[in-house]
């Protein structure tokens, strides 16, 4: 092999490292554009589930009114079992 040929083959396996890492770079830099995607998709929702969830505090008012809610039930189904009463066939 003459120092001619081993210039050649050097420069040829450059240029297929070169032509390697340029493929490499452009997978990288897809993969990352997909994933800022992504991230920009979970910001949209993230701040959709804030605004679903800040109320929930308010949920706690509701707990001592649901006796008084059973109790109104109960009375308008005693209510409507009055009206009823007599019909239907009974």
């Amino acid at each position: 092999m003459s120092n001619d040929d081993a210039w050649v083959l050097a420069l040829v396996i450059g240029l297929i490292a070169a032509l390697i890492v340029a493929a490499l770079l452009f997978l990288l830099i897809k993969a990352c554009r997909d994933i800022e995607g992504s991230v920009q998709g979970l910001l949209d929702v993230a701040g959709k589930v804030a605004g679903n969830t800040a109320n929930i505090p308010a949920l706690a008012a509701t707990a001592p009114v649901l006796g008084k809610i059973v109790d109104e039930a109960i009375v308008q189904d005693g209510y409507m079992n009055a009206l009823t009463d007599g019909f239907g066939g009974k």
